[in-house]
């Protein structure tokens, strides 16, 4: 079975999971969001020390890819290319919204719809059956109390993630589930599994994380 490291550091603090095959062999977890940059890479050898794991023994680094927190993705996806050039081994990038999904697959619903906030009322989100197959793409959107009507019509849909609070201010539909779920890197280990075992390996020199809309800050601003 493949030795795994998997670092999420997209949606809120940061956690690190090591995984033997299916099988969970350590966990660590920063709730801090600010500290995330300074927290990774100790966390990672404090967590390889305790699990009795050498960085040698990996078989891929995967890697929450967005969307999340700007500061967030780029943390993580160079913390994972880093170590996955040093040790010349695979990179995984893993779906934040999938891995969110995954989280949620035992509510009692139809459809999963995990919301990371954007601010104001935007969210980044998806649509995924139970079985995680994409029903509707990542997406950025602007929330209203007729988002999502066409699903809410015929199916129940699980709605989760910091972003979902604002949604149900707006909605008043009993096929509306809002439940509170916590997703981790330890919600990566069968996608990453999955994507190492089809060789579904990201290019290390070419990926990018997906931040859902086109990137700005005030010093752009400042120049236009």
């Amino acid at each position: 079975m493949p030795l795994l490291l998997h670092i999420e550091t997209a949606v809120e603090g940061a956690s690190l999971c090591l995984s033997d095959g299916p099988e969970i062999i350590g966990f660590a977890e920063n709730p801090s969001q600010k500290d995330s940059a300074a927290w990774v890479q100790p966390g990672i050898q404090d967590l390889l020390h305790k699990s009795g794991v050498r960085l040698q023994q990996l078989a891929a680094v995967s890697v929450s890819a967005g969307p999340g927190s700007y500061t967030g993705l780029r943390v993580g996806l160079s913390s994972a290319k880093g170590l996955c050039y040093a040790l010349g081994i695979p990179l995984l990038t893993i779906s934040t919204l999938k891995m969110m999904a995954v989280a949620a697959q035992s509510q009692e619903a139809d459809l999963l719809c995990p919301m990371i906030d954007a601010r104001r009322m935007e969210v980044f989100a998806a649509v995924y059956n139970k079985e995680l197959t994409e029903v509707v793409a990542p997406h950025n959107r602007i929330l209203d109390e007729d988002s999502f009507a066409d699903l809410l019509q015929k199916e129940r849909v699980c709605f989760f993630g910091n972003g979902s609070p604002k949604f149900a201010h707006l909605v008043n539909n009993p096929h509306a589930l809002f439940v509170p779920v916590l997703a981790d890197a330890r919600c990566m280990v069968p996608l990453a599994l999955q994507s190492f075992d089809t060789k579904a390996f990201a290019d290390l020199a070419y990926a990018e994380p997906y931040y859902g809309k086109e990137f700005f800050s005030t010093h752009m601003k400042s120049k236009s």
